[in-house]
């Protein structure tokens, strides 16, 4: 017969109630064994007052207290003289108990998960005097576990992983569903596992949660991804169990069981035969349905005609075969190539050779396009010479280039000006022949590096570029000459056959066996009395003195002249003078000095004296420079005539000036009263002071008094400063002050008692002047009207 919850539970409170009462009855049974209680007065011999444990089922949902127990002592004789204490754990909060009969009762819901059980103590006390009768005795009560919690998957959801083409069996991940209720009473907490969603591909066993491959060679290219339901439920799972569930996503990870496929059995390309070594061709790629290293690849050229001009790399990225240029491509040599390409992978799994074999092959064929190249030399670099002594117009060499198309248009030359600024040679346009254009000179430049064009007739674009070395044989076009310039002295007190120098020569010529110098004197020095020359045979010669006793006052410099041959064919020379200087020298021999002054200069002048002469001249210089300037002073006119004056700095204003603030005018701190009359034409040289003496006096109030001396004491600075010129006194005062001498001409005065001018004519002139004659009027009824 199938019980249902509610009948379940009834069957465990009758269940534990009779448990109850069978171990009331082993207590009593008990009574024989149990120590007499000795109390006060009285003396007993047996008791039943042991306590174990009581059973009480979770989660009574009851509107009455849950009757837990009861406590009984054999003294009690139901007169209500013993009274029943609890204490301990949930004592009257939990477990309240009828002081009366004993009876213990559970006032709230109990839950076995959050606490398993209760410990407390019983206590009979007598109600009179308030003494136990029975010794306190300790009890659980334990709660009685039933089916209310589900298992629960606490680690979920999970991910797995299991490789593809796995077979049936293989372990892919273990879940595992926990259950709160009493693993140790009843089947509350057995659990059994199943699948809800993910069949056929996978299992699960029912005890141990292990999820594993159902079907056989599943395939990730096919599907890659598996979402797995997963059940565990209680009770073993009999009817009337709780269940929860979970989630599975099981990945399918990649084997290398596809073998690389080329799409298409040839490929094509067509390339310019112009494309640069290392470029880049084409790329080709072999497909893999394989990820990661199952699809890494390699490619190799196996045959064809083109293994030395192309070659094959991968791209570690996108896995492609990407076909390079190793030489350059030659339309007119060969017009295509045919490649033979193998793609294999790297990493081979054993297990799926049987699958076929993990390479593939296919042809690609490239084809060369014609393009319109720029002529080409026959020589990279053309070496060529000339002599330096050849004539403008001379043949060095020819320069060769043609088209390398094959139409092979016509080529002209030029040179490129850039590698030949001085314009030294010219090229023929048609035959390529260079011919001098300047008379060379190997000592300025001995190599001449240019660069000569050749340019399509038919298409100028198209430009090659020959390079060639020209080379300037030398001759013999330059005569020696002094290696330096010497400086030769003389002793005074030389004897004859002193050596006093020893020379050497250069040329700028480069002869083939080097340099071979002759030194001899000239025809008209080899006959003189004082020097003589030794050729070393060493390119040196050596200065000899011939006699002895030179003296710096009858002669202090020889010009000795020196005949200089090279050996060159034919040979060049050249005439050098070595000058010699006569010096005064101390016992070694050495020079003190050369100066001849001393014997130039009269007997008895001393240098002293020469410079007091140079001084008196300098003296007569300067005075006579002043006399000729104050005569020029003189000259000039006393009188300032502002005619004449021409000065940049004397501004005339004739328009109405911005105000005070407008300063680029004139100063407006330097102030004049117009009503100043002052003498234009001032005299240089006579003081300004007294002209002040006579300067007219006019009106002025206190109030501007101020202003006034201001602008006198200005005007004083100004014509006493004797480091300006008197000019610079001139200034130009804009102040408007009192004092006119033409009084006030304002007409508002003219309403006074005492003026004596008469208006009364403006009533006269009409309505457009009554206005006027109203205020101004004499009339008894014109005032304020």
């Amino acid at each position: 017969m199938k019980l249902g919850k509610v009948e379940f539970c009834h069957f465990l409170q009758i269940l534990a109630l009779f448990l109850c009462l069978s171990g009331m009855n082993q207590a009593e049974l008990s009574r024989s064994r149990s120590k007499p209680y000795f109390q006060s007065g009285r003396t007993r011999t047996k008791r039943s007052w042991v306590w174990n444990q009581f059973f009480v089922l979770e989660e009574y949902m009851g509107t009455d207290p849950l009757y837990v127990g009861k406590l009984h002592s054999d003294v009690d004789k139901g007169d209500g003289s013993i009274k029943y204490i609890l204490s301990g754990e949930g004592a009257s909060s939990i477990f309240i108990i009828d002081e009366n009969t004993g009876d213990i009762h559970a006032t709230k819901r109990l839950d076995r998960e959050e606490q398993a059980y209760y410990t407390l103590r019983a206590q009979a006390l007598d109600r009179l005097t308030n003494k136990p009768v029975e010794p306190e005795s300790e009890f659980v009560i334990k709660i009685q576990d039933i089916n209310d919690n589900e298992p629960k998957f606490l680690d979920g959801p999970y991910t797995a992983g299991v490789p593809e083409m796995s077979p049936v069996g293989t372990s892919v991940v273990q879940v595992t569903a926990t259950d709160a209720d009493d693993p140790t009473y009843g089947n509350s907490a057995r659990v059994v596992y199943s699948i809800l969603q993910g069949q056929p591909y996978f299992s699960v066993e029912p005890k141990t949660g292990v999820i594993k491959t159902a079907l056989p060679n599943m395939d990730r290219e096919a599907k890659d991804q598996y979402l797995l339901v997963i059940q565990a439920k209680d009770m073993v799972g009999q009817n009337g169990g709780l269940s929860g569930t979970t989630s599975v996503t099981v990945t399918l990870t990649d084997v290398n069981d596809n073998p690389p496929r080329f799409p298409r059995r040839s490929y094509q390309y067509n390339v310019p035969e112009s494309l640069p070594v290392a470029s880049v061709v084409a790329r080709i790629k072999a497909a893999d349905a394989d990820v990661g290293p199952n699809a890494e690849m390699e490619y190799k050229i196996v045959d064809g005609d083109g293994l030395g001009v192309f070659k094959i790399s991968v791209d570690k990225d996108t896995q492609e075969g990407i076909i390079t240029i190793q030489k350059e491509l030659d339309f007119e040599a060969k017009t295509s190539y045919t490649l033979r390409i193998e793609a294999a992978n790297m990493h081979v799994d054993p297990r799926f050779l049987s699958l076929g074999p993990f390479s593939d092959m296919t042809t690609v064929k490239i084809i060369v396009e014609d393009v319109d190249e720029p002529p080409v030399f026959s020589s990279h670099l053309y070496s060529m010479v000339v002599s330096e002594a050849a004539k403008v117009g001379t043949i060095i060499g020819t320069v060769a280039a043609h088209d390398p198309d094959a139409s092979n248009s016509p080529v002209r030359y030029s040179i490129d000006r850039n590698t030949d600024l001085e314009r030294y040679f010219n090229i023929d346009a048609n035959t390529g022949v260079i011919t001098t254009a300047k008379s060379l000179d190997r000592e300025t430049n001995a190599v001449h590096n240019i660069t000569v064009l050749a340019m399509e007739s038919q298409n100028p674009a198209q430009i090659g570029r020959g390079y060639v070395a020209i080379t300037i044989l030398d001759i013999n076009d330059n005569a020696p000459e002094f290696a330096m310039e010497y400086e030769t002295t003389v002793c005074e007190n030389a004897q004859p056959g002193q050596v006093i120098q020893k020379i050497s020569a250069i040329d700028r010529d480069d002869p083939p066996n080097g340099h071979q110098f002759y030194f001899s004197l000239t025809a008209e020095a080899a006959n003189n009395h004082n020097f003589t020359l030794q050729d070393n045979k060493d390119n040196t010669a050596t200065i000899l003195t011939r006699r002895n006793g030179f003296r710096r006052q009858e002669q202090s410099v020889f010009y000795l002249p020196i005949f200089i041959v090279d050996s060159g064919s034919p040979s060049l020379s050249s005439t050098n003078t070595l000058t010699i200087r006569v010096c005064d020298c101390d016992a070694d021999g050495i020079a003190q000095t050369c100066n001849a002054e001393a014997y130039i200069l009269p007997a008895g002048l001393s240098t002293g004296a020469l410079i007091a002469i140079l001084a008196c001249v300098l003296t007569l210089l300067v005075l006579v420079l002043l006399i000729v300037t104050m005569r020029r002073r003189k000259k000039e006119p006393l009188i300032f005539d502002e005619e004449r004056d021409i000065r940049e700095n004397i501004v005339r204003y004739d328009d109405e000036g911005g105000g005070e603030e407008d300063t680029e005018a004139f100063d407006m701190a330097a102030l004049r009263n117009l009503n100043i009359i002052r003498d234009t034409k001032t005299r240089r040289d006579v003081t300004p002071e007294i002209q002040f003496l006579s300067r007219p006096t006019f009106k002025s109030i206190p109030d501007n008094v101020i202003f006034r001396e201001f602008i006198w004491e200005r005007l004083k600075e100004a014509d006493v400063d004797p480091c300006a010129p008197p000019y610079d006194s001139l200034q130009t005062y804009a102040f408007e002050g009192n004092g006119s001498v033409a009084e006030s001409l304002s007409s508002l005065d003219s309403i006074s008692s005492n003026s004596d001018q008469n208006y009364d004519y403006l009533s006269d002139w009409g309505p457009r002047f009554k206005r006027l004659a109203d205020m101004y009027g004499t009339g008894p009824d014109c005032l304020y009207s």
